[in-house]
Parts: C-alpha cells; structure tokens; sequence
C-alpha cells in the first residue's frame, strides 16, 4: 500500500499489521511498569492511594501478555521480519524492553507476589544477560555508523542496573554488583559516544527524538540500585541523584524541542524515565524527609503520569487511525 493510499484511510489488512508490528512496543510495557512502581511507592510514602499501583499492575501484565503473544504469533508467522528487526542497527536495542519488561514486573510483583516475581526476575536476567554480551559483541565485530547511534542503545547495556533493584533476596550481592557495574560503566562510555554524535554529527531524526529522555534513566535507575545494595544515602548516591536531576532540568529547559512533534510508537521512552525519576525522588524523600524532596516526589509523580496519559491517547488515536504496525 502506497503512502498516498494510507492518507486517503484505505484499510490496511490484519495480517499487514501482524507483519509490521514493531517489537518497540515493548516500551509500553516499560512506561506502565515504571507508573505501576511509582503508584506503588506513592501509596506506601505518600499516602496515595494503594488501589492504583495494583490497578496498574494488573494493567501492565494484560498489556505484557497482548503484546508478547502477538510477537510470538509474528515471529511463527512472519520470522523473516523478526529476523530483519533484529538485524537492525536501531530496532535490536528495543529487543532488550522484552527483558526489562520481565525485571520491572519483577520489581511491581515482589512486595506481594514474591513466587511470581521470582520467576520473572530469572528470566529477565538470563535474557538481558545474553543480550547484553551479544549487543557489546556485535559492536566489537561489525562497524556502526556515528548516525545509527541514539539514545535507544542505553537499553541492552543500562538496563543491567535494573537487575539490582529486584534482585535482592533472589541472589548475592556479589551477583548483584555485577550487573551494577556492567551498567554503570557503560553508562558512562555510551553517554560519551551519544553526546559526540548529537554535539558533532548530525541531528536526531524527529522519530528519535523522545529518546532523548532515556538519558535521565541511568543515573536515576543506578541511584535506586545503589540505595538498594547498600542502603547508604552517601556522597555517591547524592551524585547519582543529582546527576537525574540535572537532566531532568534539562529537558524542561529543552521543552520547546518536543513540541510539535509529529507521533511515533518511539514517544513512550517519554515515560519510563519520567516514571523513574518519580521514584527516585521518592525514595530520596523516604530517607532525608526533606520537604523539597516531597514536592519533587509529587511533581514527578504528576508528570509521569500526565506523559502517559498524554502518549497512550496519542496511541490510542493512531490505532483506530491505523497508523501504528504499518511498513515505514
């Protein structure tokens, strides 16, 4: 079908949409699991609400199950577009949302349902482990061009610093800090390779832009980790902090650059980071009680999810447009 064609709203057919479904949208499931978290926190130290961290995590399963048995009907069906994405110099890093999906429903199921949880950390630790080495090892054998850099590759190689944060009491700190500083080096050489390319080459193509974003969710994520190995609120993790705060300053100051932009299944990498910062600062409030730390929880709290909202109407919109799962 021609793009013309698409304009005019003739019907894409079923089986189209099964051949381009993306697997970016794993990054649903991101962004609920992060609000899910964030309520969670909010009804035990805020005094939200505790009914709606468990609306949404029932919410954000049903989303994780639709979503996963549709790839896997994809993949039966059409394996040579599977195999295509995964060849993809951009799309492969969204392979690794499959395992931080697994990790975040680790983290929402843990407090209640520490069986479950367990089964779901496992296996999103097996998965990130072998796309992590597999990722490094594709860039060590084949050459990547500067422009096919963006912010997306900090998922295989960060999302090690999630696996800390479910982790505790499933296995040793000393596996656990492992992964911690697997995520945390390369955090920091992948900032440096990402912001050469976005100072010093050309600029992120529109559809990339919400990616921006992910670089809020390091430091944010790896101060979450680093409280919750060593339960220290010391100069290193009020480094970590204040770095997601920086960036979190940062991107507001930078506003006017996401305006206008026209929609893509990409914008949902708005929301997990946001969601992360949340419950960074929450936890930032949980241990000083500073008061500054209280409206910064809130505020975050809000904007998380106000972004989803904002991004699952935009979704919700170009699915009944049939504008999403369609050939680009």
């Amino acid at each position: 079908m021609t793009e013309e064609q698409f304009e005019e709203g003739q019907p894409h057919q079923v089986s189209n949409r099964l051949q381009f479904f993306p697997v970016m949208m794993f990054a649903i499931v991101m962004g609920l699991s992060g609000l899910a978290i964030a309520w969670q926190k909010a009804g035990a130290w805020l005094g939200m609400p505790q009914s709606i961290g468990e609306y949404l995590l029932y919410l954000d399963t049903a989303v994780f199950v639709v979503i996963t048995l549709t790839y896997i009907v994809k993949l039966i069906v059409y394996p040579k577009e599977v195999i295509e994405e995964w060849n993809h110099p951009v799309r492969i890093n969204f392979f690794a949302a499959i395992s931080i999906s697994l990790l975040m429903l680790a983290i929402i199921y843990k407090e209640e349902y520490k069986n479950i949880a367990l089964y779901f950390w496992y296996t999103g630790t097996a998965m990130h482990t072998f796309l992590t080495l597999y990722t490094i090892s594709r860039w060590i054998n084949h050459n990547q061009e500067i422009n096919h850099s963006n912010p997306a590759w900090f998922i295989p190689i960060v999302g090690n610093l999630l696996v800390p944060v479910g982790g505790i009491g499933f296995a040793s700190t000393h596996v656990l800090m492992y992964f911690f500083s697997v995520g945390f080096f390369f955090w920091i050489i992948l900032f440096a390779v990402l912001l050469n390319r976005i100072v010093f080459h050309h600029q992120l193509p529109q559809k990339f832009m919400p990616t921006l974003f992910i670089f809020l969710a390091p430091p944010a994520v790896a101060f979450i980790a680093y409280f919750k190995l060593f339960h220290q609120m010391d100069a290193f993790a009020m480094t970590l902090f204040n770095i997601a705060v920086f960036f979190t300053l940062l991107l507001v100051f930078m506003f006017r650059s996401f305006i206008g932009l026209k929609f893509f299944i990409s914008w949902w990498a708005f929301v997990f980071p946001v969601a992360a910062m949340a419950i960074a600062s929450m936890v930032m409030y949980h241990v000083t009680k500073d008061t500054s730390m209280l409206y910064t929880s809130y505020g975050m709290l809000t904007a998380a999810t106000g972004v989803i909202l904002v991004v699952f109407l935009f979704t919700a919109r170009c699915a009944l447009k049939g504008k999403i799962c369609v050939q680009e």
